[in-house]
Order: C-alpha cells, then structure tokens, then sequence
C-alpha cells in the first residue's frame, strides 16, 4: 500500500541574532531540544553585531515545526525572519503542468493544429469513435479520481485537500511509466453523482484511476462504472494493494519453501484492500483462508449486516474456525494485516506455523512493529518505507496502465492483476531473493516495463485487448 502522509520533514530557519545577546550553542540547543537535528547552516549576512544565518533542519515529523521556531523565537536577541519547509516549496503552485507536444511556431501550423486543419481530425473520429484512441491525448491519458473520503492516514479531507495526493500520483504515472495522469477531485462523496460525472468526462481519458474513495461506496462505484464504461476502472486502494501483496507472497513463500495453494492465510481487515486481497487469494490457489474483522473470524451460515462479508464467508474458513484473531492464526502460515495498529501480539505469532509469514500493512503504525515480531517470524513485510520489504502499490499501478493503454484493453480482468503480480515478483531473482528482500524497490527500472509487458499479455489472453498486436495507426 502506499505510505502513510506521516513523514519527517526538513526546514530553512531564517534567524537573525545579536551576537552580543544570542551565542549560537544556545540556538543549536534549542533546535535540538524541540527534535531538530542541524544539516547544514549558511551565512546570510554578517555584520560586526547583527548576523543572518539560513539553518536547515531535519525534524522527526512536520508537527515539531511550530514548536522549534517558537522555542527559537523566544530566545533573547534572536528573530526568526523565514521558515521555508522544504515539502511545501515543493508544492507551490502544484507539481504537473502541461506542455504542448508541438509547438505553434507559425500560421500554418496554427491552421493543422486549429482551425481550419482540425476540423479533418474531428470528423474522422465522429465517423469511427475509437479513432480519439490514436488522434487525442485518450491514447495515453487516465484520470485519477477521487472525493478525499479516504485519505490514507488522513481520513475524509475533502476535494480540495486532497488535490496534493492525486497530483503526487500523476507525478509517478509520468515518471514511471510515460503515462500522462491527471488529478480529478471531486465535491460530492454522493455515489450516483461521482457515477454521471465520471462517466461524464470518460470520453477524454484511456483509463480511470479511482483513489482514496471511502468503503462501501467505492465498491459500488468501481463496479458500475466498470460495466457502464468501456475503458479500465481501477481502484488502486482495492488492486494495486492486492497486486503487491500477492507479488511479495509470491516471493516470501519461496524463501520459506513453501507453497502458496497449501498455505493457511489469515487476512485481517476486511474493508477495500482487505476484499481485494481476498480475491485475488482466492484467484491464486489459496484455498483455506480465514478472514477477520472487528466481530472476529467469519463463517459462512452467518448473518451480517454486510452483504460483502456475506459472500467473503461463504467463499472462505473451509475448516469453520470461529473466534478471536488469535484462534484464527493457530497453526497459519501466513498473516495479512490490513487493519489498525498493534492488533497482532508476539504470542499470536507464535501461535503461527513454523516460518512464518507476517504483513503488518497498517500504516503509519503496522498490526506488529517488526522489532516485536522478528523473533518469531520468518519473513516481514510492512507498508512503510523504513522497514525492509515495503508493500507499496506504485510497483502495480503505472505498469498497469502503462499496459492496458498500449492494448487499448476495455477492462482489466483477475487473470491481468495475478500476471502483474507474477511480473513484480519475478523482478528478484532466485540469487536475490531472501528474508530481506522480497519485493523490489519502488525504484527499481524494472518493474513498470515487466508489468506492462505481462498485463498486455494477459490481456490479449483474455480477449479484452483492442488493438492490434502489430501496432498501426487506424
């Protein structure tokens, strides 16, 4: 899953002092004492009484900010002038812009390009419709949608508060995979709303990335605009983290020598990503897999008031486990946290089966912190950064679309996501693979080409890819 919004930060403390009143060591210890840590420190200007100094600091998280510049502020003789957060320059006036990819330089291309020229391009794709696939910015362009429900680490922020993480995600799209992404937000978190209008500006795009939509809507939203729409819907929250999970299973099962269809899975949080998961477990040859939620495992035969967990249980707990999360994990080989911090104990691990397999997906604070559960586990894997193994759903997503757009696929099917998850997998090689390192870094030149290549693959296998296998133009 992609990381939490916690994360330290970095400043440019701009201090003017009086050298007569302010020693220096008493700034630096002020800084220190509010979590700081000095990086590097520059004059400014020097005077024979007054100095300015630029001091980059390095904070644990951006919540010690306020707390430093006031500590330094009230330090006699001292001024602070400026405080430049290195993470909101780097958002000033957003982070994607758009560039023409021919430039205008006279009447005549001002004629092909506009009018009178355009006209020809417009009614050749009024004639055949799916010529926008290769005459417009829809060859290569998805949208990435969202109404801020469902901030990751955030909650419901709302549209505009959210803009910063979907242009983040338009950033990686480019960089990653050549995709051009770009950021809708949307103020309505009504589902048959978001429905129309998304359906309403598809005609531009080649795909949709749904992103950060709260359950149960996004469930609803993902599957009728996916039969309504005849280009990919892809909501990363749900596949892109069911995708990288699988991958890194995938890879974890070989280093304890196991096999996945006979391994006992316990996946706990049964929201977006927790469904997903389960599926495409499911789709995997997993077959005894035990869910559990806030009311504990669940079993088929059983009413509740989710029609989700309905048919989640009947598809799953063949040997009709029943309890606690702890009863649950006796004798499991492998555990999926998609739920909340420090659920998961040292002694439920122990619980597990020899070598066992432990995902503490919860973020900012995993099920388990590693340290707790590496005397017990075999192989760890969290969605932090900090950690080794992060689970991190840009390893799934710009190759994805990188795929389907370059297929013209009109969906994507389970037999696309477990070929994107082989394709991630198959990045660490058999020399590679251990404890440690089981998924590929999110940097990893690699991953975006394999995945596209698989996806394609996969899709043309089934029949849902438009193009040509020989590219032409139509």
């Amino acid at each position: 899953m992609h990381n939490s919004l916690e994360m330290s930060t970095s400043v440019i403390l701009r201090l003017e002092y009086d050298q007569d009143a302010a020693a220096f060591g008493a700034i630096a210890s002020s800084i220190s004492d509010a979590g700081g840590d000095i990086v590097a420190m520059d004059i400014n200007r020097a005077g024979p009484v007054r100095t300015v100094r630029d001091i980059t600091v390095h904070l644990r998280s951006p919540q010690d900010v306020g707390r430093m510049v006031s500590a330094v502020g009230q330090l006699p003789g001292v001024t602070v002038i400026n405080v430049s957060d290195q993470t909101f320059l780097m958002h000033l006036g957003g982070k994607i812009e758009i560039h023409p990819k021919t430039p205008i330089k006279n009447r005549d291309d001002l004629s092909r390009a506009y009018t009178p020229g355009v006209a020809q391009i417009c009614m050749a794709i009024h004639q055949d419709p799916d010529r926008a696939h290769t005459l417009t910015i829809k060859r290569n362009t998805v949208a990435v949608v969202s109404d801020g429900s469902a901030v990751l680490g955030l909650g419901s922020i709302g549209p505009e508060a959210a803009m910063p993480v979907m242009e983040g995600k338009a950033v990686l799209f480019k960089q990653l995979a050549g995709v051009d992404a770009f950021p809708i937000c949307l103020s309505t978190q009504d589902t048959e709303e978001m429905i129309r209008i998304i359906k309403a500006i598809a005609p531009a795009f080649g795909g949709i990335n749904l992103e950060d939509i709260s359950a149960p809507r996004c469930f609803e939203i993902e599957e009728r605009l996916k039969q309504e729409l005849d280009i990919p819907v892809f909501h990363d929250d749900q596949h892109g983290t069911a995708v990288v999970i699988l991958a890194a299973l995938y890879n974890a099962v070989k280093v304890v020598g196991k096999k996945l269809e006979q391994c006992r899975v316990v996946v706990c949080g049964l929201g977006a990503a927790g469904m997903a998961c389960a599926k495409i477990l499911l789709a995997s040859g997993v077959t005894d897999l035990i869910g559990v939620d806030r009311q504990g495992v669940l079993v088929s035969g059983r009413n509740y008031s989710d029609p989700l967990w309905n048919w989640f249980a009947g598809q799953t707990n063949p040997r009709k486990v029943e309890g606690s999360l702890s009863a649950a994990l006796e004798g499991a080989d492998v555990f999926i946290g998609l739920s909340g911090p420090n659920i998961l104990k040292a002694e439920d691990v122990k619980r597990m089966a020899s070598d066992p397999i432990v995902f503490a997906m919860a973020n900012p604070t995993p099920e388990i912190m590693p340290e707790e559960a590496e005397p017990h586990a075999r192989v760890i894997a969290t969605g932090r950064s900090d950690y080794p193994n992060q689970i991190n759903n840009v390893l799934c997503f710009p190759g994805m679309f990188r795929g389907v757009l370059d297929c013209r696929a009109a969906r994507i099917t389970e037999s696309m996501k477990l070929a994107a998850a082989q394709a991630i997998a198959s990045v660490i090689g058999d020399e590679e693979r251990n404890e440690q390192y089981i998924i590929p870094s999110v940097f990893h030149p690699q991953v975006a080409d394999k995945v596209s290549k698989a996806v394609i693959a996969a899709a043309y296998e089934a029949g849902v890819a438009r193009r040509s296998r020989e590219p032409r133009d139509k």
